[in-house]
């Protein structure tokens, strides 16, 4: 039994992610589980579909079993994404590999690269790039100039690398023993509408939006569709409500983010609006989008640094349980929302708050559901 764990959103679920489950296989994983973001994901949006039909999709197209990565963390940067994702892998207890997609699918140089990465945030150049108003990532490219070559520096500035790259600082830092495997991302630029053999996951989401046939592409899904355009005004309502001093404690909004947010809140009378007023070439629209959410969301940095108190499985095949069987995992593990939430007292606050969340995202459905759907859902199961 070799256990492969892959870190996803699947946002939708296209053929690019069979192909990198494909790989995985032919690289000797027996069983695959995928750590995959809830109802909002990393670019600061909702998910297209909900949770549970993108654990269908993915269970129907080689994964084995796929276990919810909380909000807290899919609506992080870079970093804090991989650090909350690798955490939940690193739980279970029983992955012997990582597996991700980069453009670079050479896991020497990559390593390479995270190791100048951690050296150069330390560094006085990097803070200085950060002072004149460079954004993180512009920040940290040209610091890295200053100590290594071109073409070390070159690799985090690619999305895919970025995150490969964290994920394997976050593998570094807990001190984890899984090996870290990659393959070569190729196709569609990441959030580029240009046709290629594989999609990007922003271009399939314009098509399903707009009702077009993206079977060439991906999965067929019948599903509602979650649009965010739907909670704009219930968006709008609640940063309104905030205070000034609220938007220093939401999550990513240091460095005085949070006090051009509150002020582009205060004048904006729309999302777009409100994105185009705070951002600067400090930062990025998919930071400010994601600090937009976590201030409607109620995600503050501290409860985005929170540890897990418990692994909830959204769904599973027979590989799938074994996994569970074989996880060595200190924390409860469940389908059943409602299960998990009576193991603790941390866990109780945690399952609410997702569930509250959900609750949210639904709201982006053309007809919202009633509250507690994730208390109430059924796993996906697949013999």
């Amino acid at each position: 039994m070799k256990t492969a764990a892959i870190i996803a959103e699947y946002d939708p679920f296209h053929y690019g992610h069979k192909y990198l489950i494909d790989k995985v296989r032919n690289a000797g994983a027996t069983h695959i589980f995928a750590v995959m973001s809830g109802s909002f994901t990393q670019r600061g949006g909702a998910a297209i579909y909900d949770k549970h039909t993108r654990a269908k999709t993915a269970l129907e197209n080689g994964v084995d079993l796929v276990i919810e990565l909380p909000a807290r963390y899919s609506l992080t940067s870079a970093a804090g994404f991989a650090r909350g994702a690798v955490g939940v892998v690193n739980a279970l207890g029983c992955a012997d590999m990582l597996a991700f997609g980069s453009e670079s699918g050479d896991i020497a140089a990559l390593k390479e690269a995270s190791g100048a990465v951690e050296y150069t945030l330390h560094s006085e150049e990097f803070e200085q790039f950060l002072k004149k108003g460079f954004s993180y990532p512009s920040a940290l490219q040209k610091a890295m100039l200053k100590f290594y070559t071109e073409d070390v520096a070159e690799l985090v500035s690619s999305p895919n690398n970025t995150l490969a790259i964290e994920y394997l600082n976050a593998l570094d830092n807990s001190g984890s023993t899984i090996e870290p495997f990659t393959v070569r991302r190729f196709g569609a630029a990441h959030d580029s509408d240009e046709e290629d053999e594989f999609l990007s996951g922003s271009a399939l989401r314009k098509m399903i939006s707009a009702g077009e046939d993206c079977s060439k592409y991906a999965p067929a899904v019948d599903a509602p569709t979650a649009d965010i355009a739907r909670l704009e005004r219930a968006v709008l309502a609640s940063l309104r409500s905030l205070r000034p001093d609220d938007f220093d404690y939401i999550a990513d909004c240091a460095g005085g983010l949070g006090d051009r947010l509150y002020k582009a809140v205060r004048k904006g009378n729309s999302l777009s609006g409100i994105y185009f007023m705070t951002k600067t070439k400090r930062y990025t629209l998919a930071r400010i989008r994601r600090a937009v959410l976590c201030g409607f969301l109620g995600i503050t940095g501290e409860i985005s640094r929170e540890k897990c108190a418990y692994i909830r499985v959204l769904g599973m095949n027979s590989r799938g349980r074994e996994i569970l069987s074989a996880a060595k995992c200190p924390l409860p593990i469940d389908t059943s929302l409602k299960a998990l939430s009576k193991t603790s007292h941390e866990a109780r606050r945690q399952a609410d708050f997702e569930a509250h969340i959900t609750d949210l995202w639904s709201l982006a459905l053309k007809e919202p559901l009633p509250c507690g759907i994730d208390f109430t859902a059924k796993p996906i199961i697949i013999e």
